[in-house]
């Protein structure tokens, strides 16, 4: 049985804009399907949705980022993108 590949979270996949905005980015890759996911937080407030955009656009391909639920007052913005293959899963009982 080979496993999915799972994603490791470090500083290779995080930069600081000189403005301040934090942004991670990772991708979680299985047989069958593929998950990218990309994290934007500030310290002084939430990062606006023009921020967002623009570094969804040169980040997310292939798929539609979709923003998670968050938590109120929270100075973090989740956003995920998943692609599947269904060709190559298992078929349901």
């Amino acid at each position: 049985m080979r496993l999915p590949v799972n994603r490791r979270v470090d500083e290779r996949q995080h930069t600081t804009t000189p403005d301040g905005l934090s942004v991670w980015f990772t991708i979680q890759v299985s047989p069958h399907s593929r998950i990218q996911e990309a994290i934007f937080e500030r310290a002084d407030r939430m990062p606006t949705d023009e921020e967002c955009e623009r570094w969804l656009r040169l980040l997310v391909v292939g798929a539609d980022a979709i923003e998670a639920p968050g938590l109120p007052g929270a100075m973090t913005r989740r956003f995920e993108a998943f692609e599947r293959s269904p060709e190559r899963e298992a078929p349901l009982a």
